[in-house]
């Protein structure tokens, strides 16, 4: 059995799997703080506490001490923060954070050419501007900084003690060269940042380390499985359907939303904000539209109307078509393809006879219309994707994935098992460091499941535009 480990923004996921099966599956949730507007951090602690708890939760179904190794996955671009003792300085800056863009426009100037070299132009969500940021405004905790690591990699140091982390990952930092799959020290001088404070590259199924004694005590793991590097939750998730190999990409619905293409080769498309980046397997690379609310607004909206995530799509179902507004779902800004951390979430064209139903489709529908302008950012690269494949929580929805069929054009596969799929991969990963998967395995993927093609609906063409009306309406105010 290989185990694989997924710190997500809501939860911890952990998975079980012999081959392609999946033998057991457990979680434990985790909060979020935003002490100032803007700000979302999270505990790197609590990570570990809800990492053990899931861990254990797998215990109760299958044998711990059957498990021969683990890989790790996680929410990228975090900055964890270690001083000389290896103790955490202060809370984990998180991916949805937009305190940085001030030091995003001084980056940006320092290195014209930054968005090439890193894949992207600089965003606040990312590791290196939060440091900047940490440099100018809690300037005792930046210079106590010993080392950096991204969320997973912290998980990865609880469980056997190095300071590592893999390509896929580092590319989310803005630190590493896309190209040459290394730090950049061009990068690394203009933001402030010691070379020595970065962990060590290895590839996703690399082994880099095995679970100590303490780590094994706590979690009930056996001591001395090996561990390997992993990947950010993108690549780990592409890892799960085999989008390691050119004409294969997917989306995904978590708390955020991904667009994602595989390729050979370094495809750099800053203008549109589209991230290009190394992948966590060797002499690979992808393109990424990143959607910062992705499902979000529809827990959002479900928690002010004291409904599950599952009960406002299905009232949106019910909607009259005629009466539907817009939402603008950018609860924390947007990344893909806007680049505009300034912009926040709102209604427009309420009516004194708008219905929760009619509140909870615009809400849905937005979440398609994103997809949708990522979609159109790829320009020519989506051409040659037959269809997608989806992952993450929200692929568990018929309606919603049958709404960004016609979002993206492409018909639109669920696999079975697709709410696990970065905690799949990971433990793919996993197999593949001991030698019980090969590299070219994952290129056979399972790829079968239920389809859902794109619906030639002109009310939601027209709605789309106003959507987009909307947004270019507001993004001045």
């Amino acid at each position: 059995m290989y185990l694989g480990l997924d710190l997500g923004t809501s939860a911890v996921k952990a998975i079980c799997i012999d081959g392609a099966t999946i033998l057991a599956t457990a979680s434990a949730p985790l909060d979020i703080s935003s002490p100032q507007s803007g700000w979302s951090e999270q505990a790197p602690t609590d990570w570990w506490d809800a990492t053990c708890a899931a861990i254990r939760m797998l215990g109760e179904s299958i044998s711990l001490a059957d498990i021969r190794a683990v890989g790790l996955s996680g929410q990228m671009h975090g900055a964890v923060l270690l001083d000389a003792d290896q103790n955490v300085i202060r809370p984990a800056i998180l991916w949805n954070d937009s305190r940085s863009v001030a030091e995003c426009a001084v980056l940006q100037d320092a290195l014209p050419d930054v968005g090439t070299l890193a894949g992207i132009p600089p965003l606040p969500g990312f590791t290196a501007p939060k440091v900047m940021w940490l440099a100018r405004h809690e300037p005792e905790a930046y210079s106590a900084i010993a080392n950096i690591l991204l969320p997973k990699d912290y998980i990865g140091f609880r469980l056997h003690g190095q300071m590592v982390t893999d390509p896929s990952d580092a590319a989310g930092t803005m630190w590493l060269n896309q190209s040459t799959r290394d730090w950049e020290p061009r990068i690394l001088a203009a933001t402030g940042t010691a070379l020595e404070w970065l962990p060590a590259l290895h590839d996703g199924h690399d082994i880099v380390g095995t679970v100590t004694r303490d780590a094994a005590e706590t979690t009930g793991l056996p001591s001395g499985i090996p561990v390997v590097a992993g990947g950010g939750d993108a690549a780990t998730g592409a890892v799960s359907l085999g989008a390691t190999e050119p004409g294969r990409g997917f989306v995904s619905l978590g708390t955020s939303g991904q667009l994602f293409v595989a390729d050979r080769v370094y495809r750099p498309n800053p203008d549109q904000y589209v991230h290009a980046y190394a992948h966590t397997v060797p002499d690979r690379w992808f393109q990424m539209a990143a959607m910062l609310n992705g499902a979000r607004p529809i827990s959002w909206i479900g928690e002010q109307l004291d409904l599950t995530p599952g009960d406002v799509v299905s009232l949106a179902e019910t909607a009259r078509a005629d009466r539907i507004p817009v939402f603008l779902p950018y609860l924390t800004g947007e990344r893909s393809p806007h680049g505009d951390p300034h912009i926040r979430a709102g209604f427009f064209g309420l009516e004194d006879t708008t219905a929760r139903s009619e509140l909870c489709r615009a809400v849905v529908e937005a979440v398609a219309f994103c997809f949708a302008d990522a979609a159109e950012s790829f320009g020519p690269s989506m051409e040659t994707l037959p269809k997608l494949f989806a992952i993450g929580g929200g692929s568990r929805s018929d309606f919603l994935l049958s709404l960004l069929a016609t979002a993206t054009g492409k018909p639109i596969t669920r696999l079975q098992g697709a709410d696990s799929g970065p905690a799949f991969g990971a433990a793919q990963l996993a197999a593949c460091g001991t030698g019980a998967l090969a590299m070219q395995d994952f290129g056979v993927s399972d790829t079968s499941g239920e389809t859902f093609d794109p619906n030639p609906d002109t009310g939601f063409a027209d709605r789309l535009d106003r959507f987009r009306a909307t947004y270019a309406a507001l993004k001045s105010v």
